[in-house]
């Protein structure tokens, strides 16, 4: 089945760029192009940080998952790329596609520490991101893009939660 990711908002291609920052990343990415992996094939060949970029595909929605039947006693959730192709439309103004871009590429360290912020802002319960972005002088295209960046938090409508893991 052809599907196709319509990317028309300018902190979706946030996702796009950083599951293809590393080589680890991209391989992997390859990887579950070609066949359906579980994240116990994919630590076997990539090492940790292979399974790491399994979870952060997972969070981005661009990996399906599937429970497959191995050796063992219990099925395994594989994964595979959701998409065939990617459909962009880029045609935003520069103050928007820069934030963008500098959240995308924004060192780890320097991401690790304005997420800290995000998610103090956020709590348990979540917060409306207009106010977030208020607090900390953001605007709501860039708290967007570092919100789609990280594995820990997501938009819920105009909100901002904690993902919670199953």
């Amino acid at each position: 089945m052809n599907r196709i990711k319509v990317i028309n908002e300018p902190s979706e291609l946030v996702p796009m760029l950083r599951s293809v920052d590393t080589p680890v990343k991209r391989d992997v990415l390859k990887e579950v192009t070609l066949e359906w992996r579980t994240a116990d094939d994919i630590e076997k060949k990539f090492g940790s940080e292979g399974r790491d970029a399994i979870v952060f595909f997972e969070k981005m929605k661009l990996v399906e998952t599937r429970w497959l039947s191995t050796n063992g006693s219990y099925p395994e959730k594989s994964y595979h790329t959701y998409y065939t192709s990617f459909h962009i439309n880029a045609q935003w103004p520069v103050y928007e596609i820069s934030d963008v871009l500098a959240a995308a590429m924004m060192s780890t360290e320097e991401y690790a520490d304005i997420e800290s912020k995000i998610l103090k802002e956020v709590g348990k319960e979540g917060r409306f991101s207009g106010d977030v972005a208020e607090s900390l002088g953001l605007t709501s295209t860039m708290l967007k893009s570092l919100v789609r960046r990280s594995v820990k938090m997501d938009y819920r409508g105009h909100r901002i939660e904690m993902i919670h893991e199953e």
